[in-house]
């Protein structure tokens, strides 16, 4: 794999600080049942990195010193294969925390894992989950043979307990990505789309389309070394930086765990291994910091925050800001 850290650390992106962190997002590890191409963790069946139960208990004791923090916000890999995902999702649920849980849906289909559904619904956890479109041939391009399918199935086993559902609280959200060096559609246009196509063929219903740009990091920034495109697509995103994005990118209100308890002011930090700045720790671990010693610290940055701030801005909730309405196809 191409390293592309020494290719994005010169960098002219705006110097930006941190205010008050509300969402903990904590990387339970990198082993996944799939292995996308897209995937800015490089995630996949032969990773073995996961967090161990010794610093759950410190996350949780993070959470417990940070009042400030409302959401806990659990990805990976397929975070839900973590031998802790329950006990984490137990733990915040019962202090009152909105919980996230990004989800491949393919790992619902899994041995072992029949009844994660609904466990989910029972703590009331919010699924984000990924479909790159709503178009097979595409989504099986990207993410392999028959995940399309099986995506579907996880999709209307949510929504036949409650998830996507009006007058429920179950939340059900999707992420598109796009399958090339290009900028997402605009998010609105985009989600009537996939509304319209997952609801006529499949019946499945769905709260929000969450649109987000593909980092130029780890296999698929490795790609583009390998195709001689990151130039080009570094180009794309600089020219459609808006500095009114600035003021809404996750790292502000955000602080990144990986899976051995080390902090990050991001996930694309996290990948690129930017562990937070301190004076005190080269490394700062969970254990040593709590939200409040953390807000207002400078957020490392390089060439591939224009990702988050390019067109409609990209964040883990999706768009910044509104998108233009002219038609847009998950093909792109």
């Amino acid at each position: 794999m191409h390293p592309t850290f020494p290719l994005l650390a010169a960098t002219d992106f705006p110097r930006i600080r941190r205010g008050t962190i509300e969402t903990l997002q904590v990387n339970l590890g990198y082993r996944c049942n799939q292995s996308c191409v897209h995937c800015h963790v490089n995630a996949g069946p032969t990773r073995t990195e996961e967090m161990s139960a010794d610093t759950v208990n410190a996350v949780i004791d993070f959470i417990d010193a940070s009042p400030a923090i409302t959401t806990l916000d659990l990805t990976g890999g397929a975070p839900e294969m973590n031998a802790n995902f329950r006990r984490m999702v137990t733990a915040a649920h019962a202090r009152g925390l909105r919980v996230i849980d990004r989800c491949n849906l393919t790992i619902l289909e899994e041995p072992g894992y029949e009844d994660l559904a609904r466990f989910l619904a029972e703590m009331g956890v919010e699924v984000v989950a990924s479909l790159p479109c709503y178009l097979e041939d595409n989504v099986d391009r990207q993410r392999g043979k028959g995940v399309f399918g099986a995506s579907i199935r996880g999709l209307q086993k949510l929504n036949v307990l409650g998830y996507g559902v009006s007058g429920t609280d179950l939340l059900l959200n999707l992420v598109f990505n796009p399958q090339g060096p290009v900028l997402p559609p605009p998010q609105s246009t985009l989600e009537r789309a996939y509304r319209e196509h997952l609801g006529a063929e499949f019946g499945i219903r769905f709260n929000q389309l969450f649109t987000l740009a593909n980092m130029p990091i780890k296999r698929f920034g490795s790609m583009l070394v390998s195709k001689g495109q990151l130039h080009d697509y570094m180009h794309t995103l600089r020219e459609a930086h808006r500095d009114d994005n600035l003021a809404a990118v996750m790292c502000r209100s955000l602080v990144s765990v990986d899976w051995q308890g080390y902090l990050y002011d991001c996930d694309f930090n996290q990948q690129l291994d930017m562990p937070i700045a301190s004076d005190a720790h080269p490394r700062l671990h969970i254990r040593d910091a709590t939200a409040t010693t953390l807000d207002g610290g400078a957020i490392r940055v390089a060439d591939h925050c224009y990702g988050c701030t390019a067109g409609q801005g990209s964040s883990c909730g999706g768009a910044l800001a509104d998108g233009e309405t002219e038609a847009a196809k998950c093909a792109a």
